[in-house]
């Protein structure tokens, strides 16, 4: 029964990942369809952007705060149900303040999803005793590939039809997420956390989602603003690169114990440098295309893995099973906000630079992805650690 149970929770976490890549995509793929029916500029469709980011990290912060006490299960859930609320707000928005309000809605809820998915998925790889994380955000890739699918199906029809991809997070709300192992779950106050090496991690995560943001906000409207693409075609930007990350994110669970993590990441890092390159100098909007699909492929599993490795350094392999899972997921909410701070210089740092020619907003993250190489030894595990030896409780 032990067994069922994990396996369920598997696959009601990945369930929940697929959704909230879906609901990103499907409303990210909309977006030069939002800017028109609003008249934002690129200026102020940056400024909402960062409204969004940034009231994701307080919904993270959040996650965090509770975390110490509740079970990531109900954080999860009642994520889920805030986004299941604020998509058909922010779709259906009869005015600019009530857009503002949906967005602002689903902004802590993608916080709180992203926080508590994780919390999941790393108390899931310590039952497993190895790497599952890249699937995971593999199944997060899959639902952006359909969202990124839905935003194509839908680009000639008004946005308000997407306002009924708010039923999935509503249903999946109330699938068998893992229960935290019973016991005390107050944490020690003198057990210091290795802040250092976790923050190395986070560097790496930055320059990912840094990478990541930046295509799924502007890679379509690089498309729209910069070549003559056909309308139904923009959103080829985020589907090429969604589709290329999840095929590697889903072989990533071998790549990584056969290969290794540091050379995985570090092998990554120059395709996504050489990708960009492709991206800024691309003469048509199909090579440019092209390039955002060999980006998808070079920095696909960098977030699992740092989520991954940032679980395993924070230890606490003594403690009693709710204390550890308590004190793991509280680490992994705060290092959740790495994820926002990446996102805010994808989302908002490629449109501002790039607000002349989003060429140049592309160029930065060309160079600045490049730092994953001398931080990818910070990803190394250690000896004895959770993945390195089989457990036989979860098949």
């Amino acid at each position: 029964m032990r067994g069922m149970q994990i396996s369920r929770a598997r696959a009601a976490t990945a369930a929940a990942f697929l959704t909230q890549g879906m609901i990103l995509l499907s409303l990210t793929t909309r977006l030069p369809e939002i800017q028109d029916k609003w008249g934002f500029s690129d200026v102020t469709l940056s400024l909402v952007l960062l409204m969004m980011v940034l009231l994701a990290g307080v919904g993270s912060v959040v996650a965090e705060t509770l975390a110490k006490r509740r079970d990531s299960a109900l954080l999860l859930r009642s994520g889920l149900l805030l986004i299941a609320v604020s998509v058909p707000v922010l779709c259906l928005a009869p005015a600019e303040g009530a857009f503002v309000a949906g967005m602002a809605g689903y902004g802590i809820g993608l916080g709180m999803v992203d926080a508590s998915t994780n919390m999941q998925a790393v108390a899931l790889e310590h039952r497993y005793a190895r790497p599952i994380l890249p699937s995971f955000h593999g199944a997060w890739t899959l639902g952006g590939v359909v969202g990124a699918l839905v935003g194509l199906a839908t680009a000639s029809a008004p946005v308000e039809v997407n306002a009924v991809v708010g039923v999935l997070p509503l249903v999946v709300a109330f699938a068998p997420f893992l229960p935290r192992d019973q016991g005390p779950t107050e944490l020690p106050e003198a057990l210091a956390v290795p802040w250092r090496p976790i923050i190395l991690v986070g560097i790496a995560m930055v320059l990912f989602y840094m990478v990541d943001t930046g295509v799924q906000t502007w890679g379509p409207l690089f498309l729209d603003h910069t070549f003559t693409t056909p309308e139904r075609y923009v959103a080829l930007a985020a589907l090429a690169y969604l589709l290329a990350s999840g095929a590697v994110r889903l072989a990533g669970d071998r790549l990584v114990s056969r290969y290794g993590a540091v050379l995985v990441l570090r092998v990554g890092a120059l395709v996504g440098a050489a990708s960009l390159a492709v991206v800024v100098f691309s003469p048509g909007w199909q090579v440019a295309v092209f390039g955002f699909a060999l980006l998808g492929a070079g920095v696909a599993v960098v977030a699992p893995l740092s989520f991954s490795a940032a679980a395993r350094i924070a230890g606490g392999d003594g403690l009693e099973p709710a204390v550890r899972q308590a004190r793991v997921d509280a680490v992994i909410a705060r290092f959740n906000q790495f994820n926002y701070v990446g996102a805010l210089l994808g989302s908002v740092m490629t449109g501002l630079v790039g607000s002349g020619s989003l060429r140049i907003g592309f160029a930065v993250p060309m160079v600045l992805v490049l730092g994953i190489i001398p931080l990818a030894t910070a990803f190394a595990p250690r000896v004895g650690s959770l993945v390195s030896a089989p457990r036989p409780s979860a098949s």
